[in-house]
């Protein structure tokens, strides 16, 4: 193992680096990251998409995205940290980042969300999420809002919508 391995393993602190895949090739070149950025870990993110009925402007009813709910597991199936309302994600050792979105890409699979490319900002304790700058959201399964069920009737009512996504983190 080389020392530039060694470090990059050292980093990350959640075991995440065994065998810390490439740059994904089916991504969209609209989600890469900046130049300059590396990719530091992946984390499986399998949990909700939060969505709630609520009245449009226009008189009309639609669900309207809250929050993800999800538990981040690395590649070796470790519980890695949580995914929440921020959006944020919280790591095992304290730390946590929360993202703004750069671009989107449609998924290209029907009934799933969107794949994204989000600015990272750390924040809270210092730890792994320190150096995270960039993070995509890809290979993303189910969580699309409900086609129906959403009325005035059924205002305020929540629904939860199973999703699995992958979390490619990047540093610069």
């Amino acid at each position: 193992m080389t020392s530039i391995r060694l470090m990059a393993c050292a980093g990350l602190a959640l075991g995440a680096c065994a065998g810390v895949p490439s740059l994904p090739a089916d991504v969209p070149e609209a989600l890469r990251p900046p130049a300059g950025e590396s990719l530091a870990m992946v984390l499986r993110a399998n949990g909700v998409q939060i969505y709630e009925c609520r009245s449009a402007a226009n008189g009309s009813y639609a669900w309207a995205f809250v929050a993800p709910e999800a538990e981040l597991r690395n590649r070796r199936g470790e519980r890695a940290g949580h995914h929440d309302a921020g959006p944020r994600w919280h790591f095992a050792d304290g730390s946590r980042v929360v993202g703004a979105v750069r671009q989107r890409a449609d998924a290209p699979v029907p009934g799933a969300l969107p794949w994204l490319l989000l600015k990272a900002q750390a924040e809270g304790p210092a730890g792994v999420a320190a150096t995270i700058t960039s993070i995509q959201r890809i290979h993303t399964v189910g969580g699309v809002a409900p086609n129906s069920g959403c009325s005035a009737q059924t205002a305020g009512a929540s629904s939860r919508v199973d999703y699995t996504a992958d979390y490619y983190f990047y540093r610069s």
